[in-house]
């Protein structure tokens, strides 16, 4: 049996996905699909939490540049311009990202701010 590595999963994982998905009533699909959105609408694209890296807090991914090291760079008067500049591993989609996850978490990411400044 072959397996093909698509997004993280395999081909033998998305077959049997679809299989299932075959199996199930409209109503179930329809369930799977709410479930789906409600999971879907909580992810911010670029950014993820890891266990063990930079605390565990959001970043960016590919960087380690926590989220909270990006707003208070804002807070602090730097431009866009001037953050991609310090930061050339980002890109100016990061910082969409990053001021959408916040303007979602800004309560995290304050006291996150308010943390590091005491450390």
């Amino acid at each position: 049996m072959w397996s093909i590595k698509k997004n993280g999963l395999s081909m033998n994982t998305i077959q049997r996905f679809e299989e299932l998905l075959a199996g199930l009533s409209k109503a179930d699909k329809a369930q799977l699909l709410q479930w789906m959105a409600r999971d879907l609408g909580k992810a911010y694209p670029g950014i993820e939490s890891t266990p063990g890296v930079c605390g565990g807090g959001p970043c960016i991914v590919r960087t380690r540049i926590p989220i909270w090291v990006l707003v208070q760079a804002r807070n602090l008067g730097m431009s866009e311009a001037d953050i991609l500049q310090s930061y050339p591993s980002l890109r100016a989609k990061d910082l969409v990202n990053t001021w959408n996850y916040y303007r979602a978490h800004t309560n995290e990411i304050d006291q996150q701010i308010t943390e590091n400044e005491v450390a």
